[in-house]
């Protein structure tokens, strides 16, 4: 039988897991970006452009709020949850794909394209998320926001440069 201490760690190792996930993954998919990271400072900006020691702190911020969003998903037991997370995983496996087609590649049309699709995905998985825990579902707004203010840099930077 499993006792309440067991269940708690239990319950904390899959936290520590869920919020991994996307933070491992942002990593990996920044390391394959490497140095092309570096040189987007050198590109011709849209207005608006955040400073480049942003991104990191909001993608952490967002990858975490991810990854509780995953959890609660995960806890659920809404006949939804496996159409979440399948909608969860698919939209994350864009988001790693994004940057290294955005920075190495610097075909920045395929790399809205795909922030298109993943903020389609995102919005449905929000939309689904919503019946299966609506805590897991206002977490994920904001990553929205930052997906559609990143769309406006994906395709600003395109076009400026040419």
């Amino acid at each position: 039988m499993i006792t309440n201490r067991e269940s708690k760690v239990g319950g904390f190792a899959l936290g520590v897991i869920c919020i991994a996930i996307p933070l491992v993954g942002g990593m990996i998919s920044a390391r394959i970006a490497g140095d092309q990271m570096q040189s987007f400072g050198q590109l011709n900006q849209p207005p608006l452009s955040p400073p480049g020691w942003l991104f990191p702190i909001a993608w952490t911020i967002l990858y975490i709020l991810m990854g509780i969003a995953l959890l609660l998903i995960l806890r659920s037991h809404h006949e939804y949850k496996v159409g979440a997370v399948a909608l969860f995983i698919s939209q994350l496996l864009m988001n790693f794909y994004w940057s290294p087609v955005f920075f190495v590649e610097q075909d920045y049309t395929k790399a809205l394209v795909i922030l298109a699709l993943m903020w389609t995905t995102t919005v449905i998985l929000t939309i689904v998320t919503r019946k299966v825990d609506k805590r897991a579902a206002w977490l994920l707004v904001p990553y929205i926001c930052w997906m559609t203010f990143a769309a406006y840099l994906n395709a600003g930077v395109g076009i400026l440069n040419r």
